[in-house]
């Protein structure tokens, strides 16, 4: 098989491109660079990463500014074509107001900016990011965001629901998903989303800061790690 060639885009305020370099590169040995934002060619890519951060300072409302960078355009085109994007944390925010993926991030219920670890439970394995997990799995990522309150209407929850777009939701350690472990105040504990094709899917916990067991905890090794088995089978 050839080199997963994956791409992680870099926005003005992005600070989380270097760990998902890293991660990427160091603990998961995929071939990677960095994706600046001016750029309008995607075509020789096989998955972009969107890093968290405070791209353009969050001004106006998270990712609304970096929506209409450069880049996005062709991204559009990239998971149009059906090729996995990921979108971390301020990732997530963007594609939402790209309309990549449905919905909103609002801020915490609790108005403060969380920073801290907190478990998920995987709901829906069959995307190229979640391919190597099963239904069920319980994670163990690091949060970091002022904006985390994953928001869609009632009717589209339920498109959600019934077509399997629902990839997380925030849980116990034992996995039970309660209000106590909503923290943010996501509808429905929602912790990742992914489109209808399952391709493209947004993450609010960063599994690129959970990566070694130095830095913390390796959990989000086993969620990156499905892109490497999703491009294996695509392959065979």
């Amino acid at each position: 098989m050839a080199q997963l060639r994956t791409g992680v885009i870099s926005f003005p305020g992005s600070n989380g491109d270097h760990d998902a370099l890293s991660a990427l590169e160091h603990d998961l040995s995929v071939e990677v660079r960095r994706v600046d934002y001016r750029e309008t060619d995607l075509t020789e890519l096989d998955a972009v990463v969107l890093p968290g951060g405070f791209s353009y300072g969050d001004a106006l409302r998270c990712g609304a500014i970096t929506r209409f960078s450069p880049v996005m355009e062709p991204l559009r085109s990239f998971a149009e074509a059906g090729k996995p994007v990921l979108g971390i944390c301020n990732g997530f925010q963007i594609l939402c107001e790209a309309h990549l993926l449905p919905g909103a991030l609002l801020r915490n219920r609790t108005l403060k900016f969380h920073c801290f670890w907190t478990t998920i439970r995987i709901e829906q394995p069959a995307t190229p990011w979640t391919s190597s997990l099963a239904a069920g799995d319980v994670l163990r990522l690091p949060v970091a965001h002022g904006e985390g309150a994953y928001y869609i209407e009632e009717h589209r929850l339920a498109d959600l629901e019934r077509n399997g777009q629902i990839v997380a939701r925030y849980c116990t350690d034992d996995g039970t998903v309660s209000d106590e472990a909503n923290r943010n105040g996501s509808v429905a504990n929602i912790a990742a989303i992914c489109n209808e094709q399952r391709n493209v899917v947004g993450i609010m916990p960063h599994p690129e800061r959970a990566t070694n067991e130095l830095i913390g905890g390796s959990d989000g090794s086993r969620l990156l790690r499905g892109i490497l088995q999703d491009a294996l089978a695509s392959a065979t």
